[in-house]
C-alpha cells in the first residue's frame, strides 16, 4: 500500500491527538472540548471552519482551483455512556464515558487527511470535512441536515467510514445497497391488576402476560417474516414489581427492532402491535404499545460504491477490498444517504493485539469496555480519504 509520505511523517502527532480525545470522551451534543480541538486544529492549518450545525458539529472547508464541484467526507466525534476497563495512560478520565466505538480514531483520520489536503491541494474543487456529533443514538447527522448542512455546503456526494475489529489492518470492506440496518425502539406496558402474590385470583398478573408477549414476538420472525428477509426483535429489558410477595400492577418490556427495508419494518411493527395487544386482551390485561423509528437503514448508492471499490482497490490492492457482510447494527450516516449519493465502508482495526499494556481483559470489539482504536489505521485511513477526494473531483461529474 502506497501511503502518503507527509501523512506518515505526522502520524505520531495525530496519534497523540487521538489519544487526547480518547482520554476526554464526550457524549452526544456535549462534545464541546472535542469540537473546540477539531476547529482549532483545522484553523491552525489554515482551513476555514463553520461551527454550530447539530449544536457541536464542525465543517472544515478546503478549496482549490476554479471548479464548483464538491465532495463531503464525514467523521463522528461522540463517545458512549459506558465505563472504560482499560488502564493505560490515555484511558478515559471520566467515569461513565468512553470512546468504545473508535470515533476518536475516525476524527483523527479525517484530521490527518485535512492537513494533507490543505497543504498540497492536489485537486480542483472543494472538500468539505464534516465532523458530526451525536452518532450514538442522538441522530447528529439528521440534526446537521436540519441545520442546513447541504444547503450551506452543497456537495455532490458524501462518504463515511468505520473501523472494523476483526478485519485485518490494511484491508477494507464495502457493499452496495443495505450495509447497516435500521434501528428502532419499542416500549410496551402490560397493565394488569395488583394483588397479594398468595392470592393471584384477586388480580391480573402482568408478568406471565409479558412472558407470553416475548415468546409471541419470536414467532413473528419464524412464521410471518419471509425466510429470505432479515429482521431482529430483541427484548432487552423487563421491569415489574417491587416486592417478592406482591403481584405488580404493570410490567414494562423494552427493546430494539432491526431491519434492512421499510417493508420488513412495517411488517414487524404491525405484527408486534397485534401480538402484544391480543395477548394482553386474552389474559384480561391492558396494553400500551409504543414504537419509535430511530435510524433508517444505511443504503449505499451503486455508483458511489463502485467508485469507492475502485479507488480503494488502487490504493490497497483489489484483494484487500472485501465484500462487506451487512450487519444488523445501525449507523446514522443513513440520514446523509437519504439526501445525497454516497457510500459507507469499513476499515480493518485488527485483532486487538495493538493495545497498550494495561488494557482490559475483554476483547477489542466495538462497544466493549476493553476496546481501543488502532493508531496504525491513521495513515491508512487518511490516505484513503485523500485519494477518494482527489479521485472524485478529478473524475467526470457522473462518477
Amino acid at each position: 500500500m502506497q501511503l502518503i509520505e507527509s501523512i506518515l511523517a505526522e502520524a505520531a502527532r495525530i496519534a497523540a491527538l487521538r489519544r487526547d480525545i480518547h482520554a476526554h470522551p464526550e457524549l452526544a451534543y456535549e462534545e464541546q472540548r472535542t469540537s473546540d480541538l477539531v476547529a482549532a486544529t483545522l484553523q491552525d492549518w489554515g482551513i476555514p471552519v463553520h461551527r454550530g450545525l447539530g449544536k457541536t458539529g464542525v465543517v472544515g472547508i478546503v478549496r482549490n482551483g476554479s471548479s464548483t464541484r464538491a465532495v463531503g467526507l464525514r467523521a463522528d466525534i461522540d463517545a458512549l455512556p459506558m465505563t472504560e476497563h482499560n488502564r493505560f495512560a490515555h484511558a478515559s478520565r471520566h467515569a461513565g464515558r468512553m470512546h468504545a466505538c473508535g470515533h476518536d480514531g475516525h476524527t483523527a483520520m479525517l484530521l490527518a487527511a485535512a492537513r494533507h489536503l490543505a497543504a498540497e491541494r492536489n485537486f480542483d474543487g472543494t472538500v468539505y470535512l464534516v465532523f458530526q456529533p451525536a452518532e450514538e443514538g442522538g441522530g447528529g447527522a439528521r440534526a446537521m441536515i436540519r441545520d442546513g448542512l447541504f444547503e450551506r455546503f452543497p456537495m455532490e456526494a458524501i462518504f463515511g467510514a468505520h473501523n472494523w475489529p476483526g478485519l485485518a489492518v490494511g484491508q477494507f470492506a464495502v457493499c452496495e445497497g443495505p450495509a447497516f440496518a435500521s434501528a428502532n425502539r419499542f416500549r410496551i406496558v402490560v397493565r394488569g391488576k395488583g394483588a397479594h402474590a398468595a392470592m393471584p385470583q384477586n388480580g391480573v398478573d402482568p408478568v406471565p402476560v409479558a412472558c407470553q408477549v416475548v415468546q409471541g414476538f419470536q414467532a413473528i420472525l419464524t412464521r410471518n417474516l419471509h425466510p429470505l428477509d432479515t429482521g431482529v426483535i430483541s427484548v432487552t429489558q423487563i421491569h415489574g414489581g417491587e416486592a417478592h410477595n406482591v403481584i405488580p400492577d404493570a410490567c414494562v418490556l423494552e427493546g430494539t427492532v432491526r431491519a434492512f427495508t421499510p417493508e420488513v419494518l412495517d411488517l414487524l411493527e404491525r405484527r408486534m402491535r397485534t401480538v402484544a395487544e391480543s395477548t394482553c386482551a386474552a389474559f384480561e390485561a391492558q396494553c400500551d404499545f409504543g414504537f419509535t423509528r430511530q435510524y433508517p437503514a444505511t443504503v449505499n448508492h451503486p455508483g458511489e460504491t463502485a467508485f469507492v471499490r475502485r479507488t480503494l482497490g488502487a490504493l490497497a490492492g483489489e484483494a484487500n477490498v472485501l465484500e462487506f457482510r451487512p450487519t444488523m447494527g445501525a449507523e446514522d450516516f443513513s440520514f446523509f444517504l437519504l439526501e445525497k449519493p454516497g457510500c459507507y465502508f469499513v476499515i480493518g482495526n485488527g485483532d486487538g493485539s495493538h493495545r497498550d499494556g494495561g488494557h482490559g481483559e475483554g476483547p477489542c470489539m466495538l462497544h466493549n469496555p476493553s476496546y481501543d482504536f488502532n493508531d496504525a489505521l491513521i495513515p491508512i485511513g487518511a490516505t484513503a480519504w485523500v485519494r477518494l477526494a482527489e479521485a472524485w473531483l478529478a473524475a467526470p461529474a457522473s462518477a
